[in-house]
């Protein structure tokens, strides 16, 4: 009899035992659950944010890139009006060349057919000098001599005039055409310095 009631209590020592050691492990699975499911909360969180993150830097890459391209295109756009104003440049300057090229063509033309009027009256004068009888004739002949050599010193110092006049027109026009060149290259760099501050300004503050 007291052998099965020692039995009977070391077996409900044994159930006792088994049950607290199933409730300790029920309580550390509750416990690794919680904490579980507190880990997946966290990485959702974090995922979040790190989505959120990434898309405001996105953002900010696309607009920074949309600035960058609004820059650039108005980088082409000055650099297209700067090419078509130095195209203009060049085509005044070829057509000032072109006509005073011209000009200069059509008064050697003109010098040179007064020169051949005047050897043809020079020969003219030649013939009437020779031919002529008395002394009458040949005073009439030094004296167109004398005046035709007259006109022609006055020609020459009329030719010398006027190319010196050209001279001074020639030698004006490049001092002024390297003074504009001069300061547009001098406004073209900082306007481009101006921008280069704006953009690294405005992407400073992006950041």
């Amino acid at each position: 009899m007291r052998k099965a009631e020692a039995r009977k209590r070391g077996a409900q020592v044994i159930v006792d035992q088994i049950q607290e050691r199933t409730i300790e492990r029920m309580k550390e699975q509750e416990i690794r659950d919680k904490e579980r499911i507190q880990l997946l909360a966290n990485i959702e969180r974090i995922k979040r944010e790190e989505a959120s993150a990434a898309e405001q830097k996105r953002a900010r890459i696309n607009t920074l890139m949309k600035e960058a391209a609004v820059s650039n295109a108005q980088s082409l756009s000055l650099k297209d009006k700067r090419v078509r104003e130095e195209k203009d440049e060049e085509t005044k300057i070829i057509e000032y060349q072109r006509a005073k090229d011209q000009k200069e063509y059509e008064a050697q033309l003109e010098a040179q057919r007064i020169k051949e009027e005047k050897e043809r009256e020079i020969q003219r004068l030649r013939e009437l000098q020779e031919k002529a009888a008395d002394r009458q004739a040949e005073i009439d002949a030094l004296r167109a001599k004398r005046a035709f050599e007259e006109g022609e010193r006055q020609a020459r110092e009329r030719e010398r005039l006027e190319h010196q006049k050209r001279q001074r027109i020639q030698a004006d026009l490049e001092i002024a055409r390297q003074k504009q060149f001069a300061e547009k290259s001098q406004s073209l760099a900082e306007q481009a310095r101006i921008e280069r501050e704006d953009y690294m300004t405005q992407i400073q503050k992006q950041k």
